[in-house]
């Protein structure tokens, strides 16, 4: 839990006694490769802050193609938002692709943290923001970038990906074939 600490006091500062409080609050999980923490279908109670290991967030089409929306690693926070926040079954995955830990909360937690302290308010609205912030980037990027750019700035956000990931994952994040991306990763 001393993780969370550090990873909150990056943004807001807490004593011990409201540390000792906001702890209550989370849970631990170990997550095994392969295993999906959110299914498209699913409730989804919960939102994940990683602790180690690395997760694709990603929704279906009709026909089964992934599309990944995003790689958390250590420090992001990761749901289904749509589905957490407006209580609604999920349209999305998250699948766990190295093994790791995270620590997991609930919308009413939330809510209940950043009503009660300040510092939480504010760290929940940062990190919102930040999320929404680089949302907004990748879908810029998606749609306006040539593949080369797409495979620049995957590898400036996830430099310890690159060789962590399965090279096909890594080619339908950029949108791109798995050739395409041999070609890129030549260069």
């Amino acid at each position: 839990m001393e993780k969370l600490r550090e990873h909150i006091e990056q943004i807001a500062r807490i004593s011990d006694e409201e540390f000792e409080y906001i702890r209550t609050f989370f849970s631990l999980k170990r997550v095994r490769k392969n295993q999906y923490l959110i299914s498209e279908g699913d409730e989804v109670k919960y939102e994940f802050m990683v602790l180690s290991g690395i997760y694709k967030v990603f929704y279906a089409d009709a026909q089964g193609k992934e599309f990944i929306v995003q790689f958390a690693q250590k420090d992001w926070w990761m749901s289904d938002y749509q589905a957490f926040f407006k209580q609604q079954v999920a349209t999305m995955y998250i699948e766990c692709v190295e093994e790791g830990e995270v620590l997991f909360s609930t919308l009413h937690t939330r809510e209940k943290l950043s009503s009660e302290l300040h510092q939480m308010e504010h760290f929940f609205r940062i990190k919102l923001t930040n999320g929404y912030v680089a949302q907004q980037q990748r879908i810029k990027l998606l749609l306006s970038s040539t593949p080369h750019q797409r495979y620049e700035a995957f590898s400036k956000l996830y430099p310890n990906l690159l060789q962590r990931l399965p090279k096909k994952v890594i080619a339908e994040y950029l949108g791109v074939s798995r050739e395409t991306l041999s070609r890129l990763y030549s260069k």
